[in-house]
């Protein structure tokens, strides 16, 4: 059963639907995937939204949220905490683990930081706050 204090951490649908969801599972943490709430044709911003308004953390690897204007108003007005995996190329099996080896650090940085925020995660698993509230609350 969910305890109203742990964290959910939603997979968009390019982290896939299985390979990522069960490494940070297997981190004993709660998980949702893109498909299984949302069509696969979902337009980001009504997904953002979404998901933000439920309090729920964002894990993707679209490195583009940050220039998109739609989306930055959906982070900002649904108050969301994104994380982006700031890394590009690589496979699932490597995604993975880079996000299972951070989500320690994220879960810090998500209740440590007010939302809405965007922020990203290295290849060794450094989290940084890129865009923080006072920065979207231009997006509202």
């Amino acid at each position: 059963m969910k305890q109203p204090d742990q964290l959910t951490f939603f997979l968009d649908r390019s982290l896939g639907k299985e390979l990522i969801a069960k490494a940070l599972r297997g981190s004993q943490v709660l998980v949702e995937v893109h498909d299984d709430w949302f069509p696969s044709n979902a337009r980001d911003e009504e997904w953002l939204f979404d998901v933000g308004s439920r309090g729920w953390i964002v894990l993707t690897k679209d490195r583009r949220f940050h220039t998109r204007v739609l989306e930055l108003s959906a982070i900002a007005r649904s108050q969301a905490k994104v994380f982006k995996l700031a890394v590009a190329n690589l496979q699932g099996a490597e995604m993975a683990l880079i996000f299972a080896k951070a989500i320690r650090k994220i879960s810090r940085v998500a209740i440590g930081n007010p939302g809405p925020f965007i922020a990203t995660i290295n290849k060794s698993g450094k989290v940084t706050i890129v865009l923080n509230s006072t920065k979207l609350r231009r997006y509202r």
